[in-house]
Parts: C-alpha cells; structure tokens; sequence
C-alpha cells in the first residue's frame, strides 16, 4: 500500500478525555479513531492488526477441533429467562432495546445460552458429541468504567468457544488442550513472557476458573506469581487455602499488576439443565452434556500489545501481527524505491511505501509511531554507499544492504 492513499493521518494529538496509552498511541498512529467512551472504530492499519490476531486465535482454536461459526447480535429473552440471566439484578451490564412491535431485546454480551439452545435441534445422541463451536464476534458490555482504551470496550471483539461434552472426564480432557492452546496465542502475538494462567473464582460455575493474565502496570488486577511454576492466583481468591491446594509457598509470590487477556469456565451442567439439553447414551439413557466456556478477546489482546510493546516514539509490533512486515521509505528517490516496492510486493512481502512528498524527519517519525518491523530507506546517501538502509524498529542501529540482497534479509 502507498501511504499516500491511505486515507488516515497520523497525529501529535489525541482526544482529551482519552487517558490510555494504548489508545492515545493507537488514535495518534492513525489505527484506530474514539467514536466516545469504550468504543472505537477501527481503521484500515488497526483493521490489519485485529486481523491478523483473529487469524491466529481462529488458527489455535481449528486445532484442538473448534467449529466456527456466527451467532446473531440480538437476543430474545427466551433462553436467558430460563437460565435466569435475563433479570438486570442478576447481570447488570446488559444492552437492551425493544422492536418497533414492542418485543424486548438485549445485544448479546456472551452466548452460552445462545449456543445451548441451538444444540437442542442437533444433538440428541452420544455420537453428536463432544462438539466445539466458537465464533469471533462484536460483543456489547454496559461497563460502569470505559477507561483503558480496547482493553476494556462497551463494544468489542471477543472469541468465545463452548465446550460441549459426554462426561466431566471428558470435558476435563478438552479443558487442558484449550489451556496450552491459550498459551500458544499468547506466544504468537508476542506476550508468552509476560502472561500467566491465574486461578480465580469460579462464580457459580465451579471451585476456579481459569485467567490468563499479562503483566502490566495498565492492567486492572491484582495477581501473586509464582514464577518458578509459571501460576499465579487472582488477588480475589488469594487466600491461604487457595494457597495450600496449589501446594504454593507463600513466600515465593510476587505481586503484580495485570490485564486480564483471556479465560476459561468449566460450566458443569448449569446451562444444559435450565435448558434442558440432553442426549442419550450407548444404553439409550438420557444424560445431561457437559459444557465450558472459553474466552478470548482480540480487540483486548491488540490493545495489550499495544500497552506493553511500545516506547518513547510509538509502537513496536511483533512481526506475526503488524499491519505490514516493511515500511519502505524513499528520499526524493522514488523511481529506484517504486521497483524495490514492485520486488517486495511480487515475492509477498506486505509493504507500506511513505511515497509522501514531506520531510524525511516527518516520514522516520511516523514511521516509529506506526511500529512496522522494519524500515527500508532508498536515498541518495544509501545508493551512494551501495544499497538500501535496513534497520529493526526494536534495535537502535542500521546498516547497508545489496539491493539485490534486500529479499532476503527481510524473510
């Protein structure tokens, strides 16, 4: 893509009200634009993000035998009422609106009893089960605070799959591969130092559940690490007999802000018997199916990111997820940079090319504030020491490749 046809701008500037680094950074570099409090839309640079952190989610998910599927936005109150989540007091960050006949509907915040009811019509033996579907889906939340920027949206993108299985045994199984498959997400997009599976309430669900926290002085929770296990517990469930059932020394935590990215409920049969979803077994007896609830949000994880690869200039993206692997730049050189542009395109190299006719100071500082892997230069200086100027945004110096050789230094 040539920048110069890209209709977003970058800026020194971002809305007053906006108090997030990720979000400042993120509206200053032209990915995003604040629509008003914890909504955002996202733009063509941001879009490639989000993306590309999708596809890895999707990837993780296909893996461990995930179906994926698209459930509508709009809710009617049927199944709720049955599980007793429709009432305001019970979940009190519901959208809600009615039809022009009067009907009452809510803008679906998860879809456990969506993804419940729909399997009454498919499952009705063992042989249906276990199945996994999941979706990557707008999800809309009434949060009371709308302060972290896409790390807490009242509108964003969230994917939630659902377990649902014979047995607890085999439910359990499942339940372990989606935690390394969590793990793995979390690697790819470049936060796997930093991000830990944390216990934590299990509501009305069961004992724990599961949190994946990622370091950061942003993050909204407290959590005590244990770094030689690579655990930690939630600051809400860090008590002593939590503690002892993890056979963890309380002197070897340390305490730590976090975000929380991602997690994962087993939800026994609370769903599938307010809803009465059942199958029958090998001997013909009904039995209730057993489910969990898996989440990840990677409008959240891109905030993350965000939040915590970025220094003094800008971003700094993993090269598995930036908008485009090269940000080739020319200085009054644009007829040698628009070949090397074509080169890089036709080998399938994703490139941004500045072909903008401003200050080279201009294009280098926009060019850190957008956070592209890495920076190519054709200017009459480089030419004139034998190639291109090459440099990682996350390293200080450049050096001077062959032209020829530019392929493959960037692959």
């Amino acid at each position: 893509m040539k920048q110069s046809k890209l209709f977003t701008k970058t800026s020194k500037t971002f809305p007053k009200d906006e108090v997030s680094k990720n979000a400042q950074l993120l509206i200053r570099a032209g990915f995003i634009n604040k629509e008003m409090a914890g909504v955002y839309s996202f733009l063509p640079l941001g879009l490639r993000v989000l993306n590309k952190i999708s596809d890895i989610v999707r990837d993780e998910m296909n893996k461990v035998g995930g179906q994926e599927v698209y459930m509508t936005v709009l809710q009617s109150p049927e199944a709720w009422q049955k599980s007793g989540r429709w009432s305001d007091e019970v979940v009190d960050n519901w959208f809600k609106t009615h039809l022009k006949n009067g009907s009452e509907v809510g803008l679906g915040f998860t879809h456990e009893e969506a993804l419940t009811a729909l399997l009454k019509r498919f499952v009705s033996s063992y042989k249906d089960l276990p199945f996994y579907p999941y979706q990557i889906q707008e999800k809309f939340r009434n949060e009371t605070r709308a302060k972290s920027g896409i790390m807490r949206g009242r509108e964003f993108f969230m994917k939630d799959l659902y377990s649902f299985s014979r047995s607890k045994k085999e439910h359990d199984e499942f339940y372990e591969k989606i935690k390394q498959s969590y793990l793995n997400v979390f690697t790819r997009v470049g936060l796997g130092d930093r991000t830990y599976i944390t216990f934590a309430s299990g509501g009305t669900f069961s004992k724990y559940s599961h949190e994946f926290q990622t370091v950061t002085e942003a993050g909204e929770d407290i959590i005590y690490i244990d770094k030689e296990k690579n655990i930690a517990i939630n600051q809400e469930v860090y008590i002593d007999e939590v503690i002892k059932d993890l056979g963890l020394d309380k002197e070897k935590m340390i305490k730590a802000k976090a975000v929380e990215v991602g997690n994962i409920f087993s939800l026994g049969y609370k769903f599938s018997e307010a809803l009465n979803l059942t199958y029958k077994d090998e001997a013909g007896k009904e039995e209730l199916v057993y489910m969990g609830s898996y989440g990840i949000g990677p409008s959240r994880l891109m905030g993350a990111v965000a939040e915590i690869l970025s220094d003094e200039k800008g971003m700094v993206w993993p090269e598995s997820i930036a908008p485009f692997r090269v940000h080739l730049i020319s200085l009054n050189k644009d007829e040698e940079a628009e070949k090397i542009y074509d080169e890089l395109v036709g080998a399938g190299i994703e490139v941004l090319f500045d072909d903008r006719d401003v200050r080279a100071g201009e294009k280098f500082a926009d060019s850190d504030l957008i956070g592209i892997p890495y920076r190519v230069v054709v200017s009459e200086k480089s030419l004139g020491q034998g190639g291109l100027e090459i440099k990682k945004r996350n390293q200080v110096e450049s050096e001077i490749i062959a032209k020829e050789k530019i392929l493959e230094k960037i692959k």
